[in-house]
């Protein structure tokens, strides 16, 4: 239930439609066990994915998990992961190809640009951390 309402409220926003009447549904969410798993989720998903794909909707998983985030912030977060991660699309890849996968840019990115200024160098630590042990470590090449 909190998935669909999630991605309704997200949808809504991103056409600029009222949501007040869906927030109300959400606001006494027990995030803590949603975020959990959500992490159950997307380590699976990710490493089909790839790292390069993986660190933005860790920023935004990070961002979900810190405290100082808002419910609002909170109900994106999880409607963008959980649209970006799980099999079902409102826009079918398998037909649509091009567009089965912009429309999963499309909610992250609507996301991303409201939640980048959260994403601290703590988070991205975390991300880095979490990508190193998922992936294996990532060296630069440093010149002299």
């Amino acid at each position: 239930m909190l998935t669909t309402i999630s991605l309704l409220i997200l949808a809504y926003l991103i056409m600029g439609k009222d949501i007040s009447g869906l927030f109300e549904k959400v606001k006494n969410v027990d995030w803590r066990s949603k975020i959990d798993a959500l992490m159950g989720k997307l380590h699976p998903w990710a490493l089909k994915a790839g790292r390069m794909i993986t660190r933005p909707i860790l920023q935004a998983y990070y961002v979900l998990e810190d405290d100082n985030t808002t419910t609002l912030d909170r109900v994106l977060i999880y409607a963008a992961i959980a649209y970006t991660i799980l099999p079902f699309d409102l826009v079918p890849r398998a037909i649509y190809r091009f567009l089965g996968v912009l429309d999963d840019g499309v909610a992250m990115l609507y996301v991303y640009r409201k939640i980048k200024s959260k994403i601290t160098p703590e988070i991205n630590a975390k991300v880095e951390d979490t990508l190193n042990d998922w992936f294996g470590i990532e060296y630069e090449m440093v010149e002299d």
